[in-house]
């Protein structure tokens, strides 16, 4: 008499391919923003109490037309050492850099780790419909590549 196989049908493996992380997936959305009429000495104080070394700087409408960071405020703070100027008492419009290099929200980590790689900048406003929607760094991508190196690659 022949031996049955109680095992059943075997199921068919379908290999899953993973989804690439886009800037989206990442990005930090709950931003710290900052005016054009904002104190310099404000933007300090919040660069230490959220622990952040820039941010971008928008409208009343909410629209980006710029970024600070620490960069911009220490070539002042350099600058006014030599010339003997204050620099407390002047607003984030005299400071920021109003030319940004954007990233649209829909690039994927791999695209953003060329323009970091590209470029001297530590962050990108992340941008979606010519609407500013959040912040990516370099450290963002960082954790991002652990997180996937630890699930995909081999």
């Amino acid at each position: 008499m022949p031996i049955k196989s109680f095992q059943g049908e075997r199921a068919s493996r379908s290999k899953t391919l993973n989804k690439t992380l886009l800037v989206s997936d990442i990005m930090t959305r709950d931003l710290v923003v900052f005016t054009k009429d904002q104190s310099i000495h404000d933007v300090m104080e919040k660069f230490i109490k959220y622990r952040i070394s820039g941010g971008p700087v928008v409208d009343k409408a909410g629209n980006l037309i710029g970024v600070i960071s620490e960069a911009d405020c220490m070539k002042e703070i350099s600058d006014s050492r030599y010339f003997n100027l204050p620099i407390l008492d002047k607003t984030v419009a005299h400071f920021m850099t109003p030319k940004v290099d954007v990233i649209d929200a829909d690039k994927t980590i791999f695209e953003a780790a060329s323009m970091f790689f590209k470029t001297s900048r530590r962050r990108f406003p992340v941008m979606e419909k010519d609407r500013l929607v959040g912040q990516i760094s370099r450290k963002d991508i960082v954790i991002a590549t652990l997180n996937i190196k630890s699930q995909t690659w081999r």
